[in-house]
């Protein structure tokens, strides 16, 4: 199926926009375990939005502030800090990089559970640990094919990504060789990728560009479109290395795809 004309709806940064305008989005991610996945969605959406906060354990927001010659369109803030930075972005993203922990159940329950009214991408180590029931409307899941049986254990009469969406009034972007995309409502399916993009952190990119879209556009656009321009980038690499590219060339690779694609 052509789903082009999603591209066709995308807002897109006009002349006349001025610094805030084209989106504010609030990272929540990393671990002592995993370093590098939040840094992968970071580097994506730092180039789309105007403006990324970062938050995370402590030796990844180090990294972070050592990293400011790659990273100037941003700013590190502290966990305790985030409340402010909720209220004030436009979206959230919550998981990559975050490990199965008590704390990660305990941060990403609470937040979503006091701010339901806000944009959320929820995603990787969030995701495995979320409590279903605070899943806020509007919100866009992205879970691979092992995750999505994880949340279908926690809802025993849901069986597939169009019945869950429907009941939580969510956006499922469900990963995989063909992508998945429903809100209960609509649903697309999007092909193309190749073997390259089966490397670790190709799915924490897709979360940082599917969540920097969301900041400006409505839920089910942004993860067709993300979807879409992931796999577009990967095929992009593919055809010029084959499928010996890793996260961070795709992370690099999203911008020339998009000005192919968009502008």
């Amino acid at each position: 199926m052509d789903n082009n004309h999603y591209l066709r709806q995308l807002h897109l940064v006009t002349p006349d926009s001025h610094k805030g305008q084209n989106g504010k989005l609030l990272l929540i991610g990393g671990s002592k375990l995993f370093h590098a996945a939040s840094l992968w969605s970071l580097t994506v959406a730092s180039r789309i939005v105007d403006l990324v906060h970062y938050s995370s354990v402590l030796e990844n927001n180090d990294i972070v502030r050592r990293a400011k010659n790659e990273f100037r369109n941003g700013m590190v803030v502290e966990r305790n800090d985030i409340d402010f930075y909720i209220q004030e972005d436009d979206c959230i993203l919550i998981g990559p990089g975050m490990d199965r922990s008590d704390e990660t159940r305990r941060i990403t329950n609470t937040l979503l559970k006091k701010y339901p009214q806000k944009k959320w991408v929820i995603d990787a180590g969030a995701l495995q640990m979320i409590d279903v029931a605070v899943i806020p409307n509007q919100a866009i899941l992205t879970p691979h094919h092992q995750e999505f049986e994880l949340l279908l254990k926690k809802k025993n009469t849901i069986q597939t990504p169009e019945q869950f969406a429907k009941l939580h009034q969510c956006t499922v972007l469900l990963k995989g060789s063909i992508d998945v995309v429903t809100d209960g409502e609509h649903k697309e399916f999007i092909s193309g990728g190749n073997a390259g993009m089966t490397k670790g952190g190709t799915g924490d990119v897709l979360a940082g560009l599917v969540a920097a879209l969301a900041c400006t556009n409505e839920p089910f656009v942004s993860a067709v479109v993300g979807s879409l321009i992931n796999k577009a980038a990967g095929d992009d690499l593919y055809s010029t290395v084959g499928p010996f590219f890793n996260a961070t060339d795709l992370a690099n690779q999203i911008p020339h795809t998009m000005r192919r694609l968009l502008l």
